[in-house]
């Protein structure tokens, strides 16, 4: 028993230390979403089909570490409704790793709609847990907010997130 402890705390250990090294200053992060529930025009990936109608939207995202554990984002995306609609989004933000295991992003989303006259634009607080699987990739399930800053037009949401990422 002392030896499966032993080892638990060990792989623990390793895994902590090698976190630090993925989110340390001078890094640089490389991500994919995908999104659940109410999309709001993103930088994630994402596919639906329904009624002979599919609508689809693709982006990463990309930031460096200014400081241990504290990056600052760029992402860009590009969607489809399936009925010659498209939008351009884009996101500005900084992403934080609480203990090297608890990403907490605050950002700005822009959205740029074809052929309308007002584009939606949000804020969004989101929050998950990283799961480092070796030296350069982890996998981060999350949840966020967007909070709309068009209330006339578009509301605001939540959405589940799994994030790729890559470190380098």
């Amino acid at each position: 028993m002392k030896k499966i402890i032993l080892s638990a705390i060990a792989v623990m250990a390793f895994g902590f230390a090698n976190a630090q090294e993925q989110t340390a200053k001078g890094k640089w992060l490389i991500e994919a979403n995908t999104g659940f529930g109410n999309g709001v025009g993103s930088t994630q990936f994402g596919l639906v089909s329904s009624d002979g109608t599919t609508e689809w939207n693709i982006g990463a995202e990309g930031g460096y570490f200014v400081a241990d554990n504290l990056a600052v984002k760029l992402g860009l995306g590009y969607g489809d409704d399936g009925e010659d609609f498209s939008t351009f989004a884009y996101k500005v933000g900084a992403k934080y790793y609480i203990a090297n295991k608890f990403p907490v992003e605050l950002s700005y989303n822009g959205v740029d709609n074809k052929d309308w006259d007002e584009n939606p634009s949000y804020v969004g607080i989101q929050g998950g847990y990283a799961i480092f699987l070796g030296s350069n990739v982890s996998i981060e399930p999350g949840v966020r907010y967007n909070h709309s800053l068009n209330d006339d037009y578009f509301e605001s949401a939540f959405q589940f997130n799994v994030g790729f990422a890559l470190h380098f």
